[in-house]
């Protein structure tokens, strides 16, 4: 991936080159490739003139920093007491098998990642879902193939499905 170096310039810009800045920039870059490519830290931590080591350790310590490339549509799938005796096992071996990938891999296409978390504290909606910021409650393993095709399909973001 070649650095956008325009980008880069104008986030470190809108940040007034401040260095207590830096956990933001990531963010920004995260949001724009979906995860931080090591050649635009190496941009970044020359830009800013900070070791790039402080770059990675920001990167490591923080759950939502990825050093992987990621899809555009993250999903979770909770796997916490009330999710997982409701099927969340299940939920999860659908998604495989429908965007054809594994737990904790992305998507050739960069499209969806998929992931477990231990609770996402709404347990009387179990099993729960998210994709990206969208949650979804008491899903079944038929309402997969049909909130997948959403995120494919539409140029607008889905909002939220509770039944």
């Amino acid at each position: 991936m070649e650095v956008e170096v325009e980008f880069i310039d104008e986030m470190i810009n809108g940040y007034n080159r401040d260095k207590r800045a830096i956990v933001s920039m990531l963010q920004d870059i995260q949001d724009k490739y979906y995860y931080l490519p090591e050649d635009t830290l190496a941009y970044l931590s020359s830009a800013m003139e900070v070791p790039i080591s402080l770059l990675y350790g920001f990167a490591t310590f923080y759950r939502t920093f990825s050093l992987q490339p990621r899809g555009k549509h993250p999903i979770s799938v909770c796997m916490g007491t009330a999710c997982h005796v409701r099927g969340a096992g299940r939920i999860i071996e659908k998604i495989e098998r429908e965007i054809d990938i594994k737990l904790g891999e992305t998507s050739d296409d960069l499209l969806y990642s998929l992931d477990e978390v231990h609770c996402l504290g709404c347990c009387g909606l179990a099993p729960v879902v998210t994709v990206g910021d969208d949650l979804y409650g008491k899903i079944t393993v038929t309402k997969i193939p049909g909130i997948l095709k959403k995120y494919k399909t539409s140029k607008e973001e889905p909002v939220s499905q509770i039944d």
